[in-house]
């Protein structure tokens, strides 16, 4: 395939770029004892993107022989050259950065890959365990999702990349029920990789244990009170907070779209303690190794010791900002143009202990894993549900709280930062980003000390009997 897409790019005086895309999806999910899904699918096809007179033109198809493939690079230039009599603004160029060359594989089958059969068996007994768990869990459901994709990435700027990958994601959720009182608690991971790295952290009947021992946890809780408090997010929130609420606003067509950080390079946009990257070299969800502009992924320092340092590129942003592309343009399927995405995006560990950390708190909250729920914008302003909470008084962790959403403005809280520990861990849980279309990201970081406003459901800290 790379031969015949390096002929029809070099038979085009025009920029092109192909990628052709094949991915295999399984998905299986029971819920309450039943088999919701079990389903194996293929997705193929090429996506063919142009540019003529500073216009992209995009074209898509799921036939990818010679022929068509040829008459889909003359639609997507055409394409462009019309777009180009219309649109004003234009584009002047696109920018430098590591073109990737030759077998980038993220992961590689391994000989102890369960085949389908055994994965569902194995499913179905961990959502059994669940509904056998006692008679205070009323409903179970577990989910499995993983896709496997193979990439060849041909372009005018000499990518010549052929990309294999899998990402494995699962969630364990449990409900429960005290009198009128209901609960969830849930337990995701996923990872670049196959059945055996998903549970190498967690074995699934650990996994299925944690989520209902959330459930009664939280059954027997009561509420936080509302306000201000110094508090312990732990490295899950850490890195919805870098996701969500930082990394968005750094993306640079948000950038340009006017986001808080327009502007704002080499300005102090957070405590020292604080070092934000993203890098799709590290293990994680998010790892990419090129991305679909053919661009070999780099790590990018976002924040440096509390310094705002670098944007998140495609190749046409870093022209407009005079920087090197550094494999961050990624696109869902051969259907979509590739966006300026995250990838693995983490706060770097710090030098404290997480008991010290605990001490040096009077009143406040270590708070644990994100409920589901929560939004951020281009100001930076967040509200994230949290799934557990603990309360901390006079440097010691007291009773559990529940309801708990947390709010504010990301930089102003990543300013607050006064301590962060040793531990490290990069676990977004699963899912997707979104952003017109989806992505695997992951993300991470210590736990972190800070301040943040605090709200609870009910917003009284009454306790429940």
């Amino acid at each position: 395939m790379i031969k015949t897409l390096k002929e029809i790019v070099h038979s085009q005086n025009e920029h092109l770029e192909i990628r052709d895309h094949k991915r295999f999806s399984t998905v299986i999910q029971f819920k309450n004892g039943v088999l919701k899904k079990g389903e194996r699918k293929t997705l193929a096809g090429a996506g063919i993107r142009a540019l003529v007179d500073g216009c992209w033109g995009f074209v898509a198809t799921s036939e990818t022989d010679e022929e068509n493939l040829r008459r889909s690079a003359g639609e997507a230039i055409k394409a462009a050259r019309e777009a180009s009599q219309l649109k004003k603004e234009k584009i002047k160029g696109l920018g430098t950065g590591e073109v990737g060359q030759g077998t980038f594989n993220l992961y590689q089958k391994k000989a102890d890959e369960p085949e389908f059969g055994e994965k569902v068996n194995a499913l179905q007994k961990a959502e059994a365990k669940i509904r056998d768990a006692g008679n205070d869990i009323i409903g179970s459901m577990v989910n499995y999702h993983v896709f496997q994709d193979s990439k060849v990435i041909v372009s005018s700027s000499g990518a010549e990349a052929e990309i294999n990958d899998q990402k494995s994601e699962i969630a364990i959720v449990a409900f429960g029920a005290s009198g009128e009182k209901q609960e969830m608690g849930m337990v995701s991971h996923g990872i670049t990789g196959g059945w055996s790295d998903l549970f190498s952290r967690n074995h699934l009947d650990e996994m299925v244990e944690k989520a209902v021992e959330i459930v009664r946890t939280k059954l027997k809780a009561g509420y936080a009170p509302g306000g201000n408090y110094t508090v312990i997010l732990d490295p899950q929130l850490v890195g919805v907070l870098a996701h969500e609420a930082i990394g968005h606003t750094v993306e640079a067509d948000f950038v340009l779209s006017g986001s808080v950080v327009a502007d704002k390079i080499g300005e102090k946009v957070a405590s020292d303690l604080i070092t934000l990257v993203d890098d799709g070299t590290q293990e994680g969800a998010g790892k990419v190794l090129v991305d679909d502009e053919g661009t070999v992924n780099k790590p990018t320092v976002i924040i440096e010791n509390g310094v705002l340092k670098n944007y998140l590129h495609s190749r046409e942003t870093a022209h407009m900002f005079s920087t090197e592309a550094r494999g961050n343009a990624r696109a869902f399927t051969y259907r979509d143009e590739p966006l300026i995405r995250m990838t693995n995006t983490f706060i770097q560990p710090g030098k404290d202990r997480l008991e010290d950390m605990i001490k040096g708190i009077e009143d406040g909250f270590l708070l644990v894993g994100m409920d589901q729920g929560g939004q951020a914008d281009a100001t930076g302003e967040f509200m994230f549900g949290v799934q557990e909470g603990y309360r901390i008084k006079n440097g010691e962790i007291k009773e559990p709280v529940k309801g708990i959403n947390i709010s504010g403005q990301a930089f102003e809280v990543l300013k607050s930062a006064d301590a962060l520990s040793q531990e490290f861990n990069m676990d977004l849980g699963s899912g997707y980003c979104g952003k017109k279309q989806p992505a695997k990201a992951d993300a991470g970081g210590p736990y972190l000390r800070c301040k943040v406003m605090i709200g609870g459901q009910q917003g009284k800290g009454e306790q429940n009997e």
